[in-house]
């Protein structure tokens, strides 16, 4: 017979990226939170801020934001759901780097460290990325990055981050 800890699965914290820079890009924002409640609990949602594209690709601002989420879904099937979620909202498959009707990425899932084909936890590239961090530290200051061991602030101070703006516009925990 287990025990009854065994029987209790434990909620993981895990980080959302979100982005959208085809319009209506705040609707497809509102959509993704909307879908994601489905996923576990948000416990938090930062601000929304407008940010260059990055890749080099001519194409329209983004607007990014960050949600915390409490899930019982292990880092795999999340990343499966969050694939699910983008096409459901309408995002279309383009080549790398060009604009995108809704993104969602797996940021963090608790302290993992996990690279398998398709899926490297934390993200590989948020560390270099100002419209990742600047919302991340509104919601998550003390977090610490469990390759680099450094927290979320110190992490911003490493980049540049001025072509990222807190836009005048609010997603809401549903």
């Amino acid at each position: 017979m287990p025990k009854d800890e065994e029987l209790i699965k434990p909620f993981a914290r895990a980080f959302i990226g979100l982005g959208s820079n085809i319009e209506p890009r705040l609707d497809y924002l509102r959509s993704a939170i909307k879908a994601l409640s489905e996923l576990g609990e948000i416990v938090s949602i930062s601000g929304i801020y407008e940010t260059a594209p990055v890749g080099g690709v001519q194409q329209h601002d983004f607007l990014n934001a960050v949600a915390e989420l409490k899930t019982m879904l292990n880092p795999v099937d999340l990343v499966q759901h969050l694939k699910a979620i983008e096409s459901r909202i309408g995002r279309v498959e383009r080549p790398r780097w060009h604009e995108r009707e809704i993104d969602l990425d797996l940021l963090f899932y608790n302290d993992t460290i996990l690279r398998i084909p398709g899926l490297t936890i934390p993200h590989a590239e948020l560390h270099k990325r100002a419209f990742v961090l600047v919302p991340m530290m509104e919601i998550a200051p003390n977090f610490v990055h469990p390759v680099f061991e450094r927290t979320v602030p110190d992490l911003l101070n490493s980049v540049e981050a001025l072509g990222v703006r807190k836009a005048e516009l609010t997603l809401n925990i549903t």
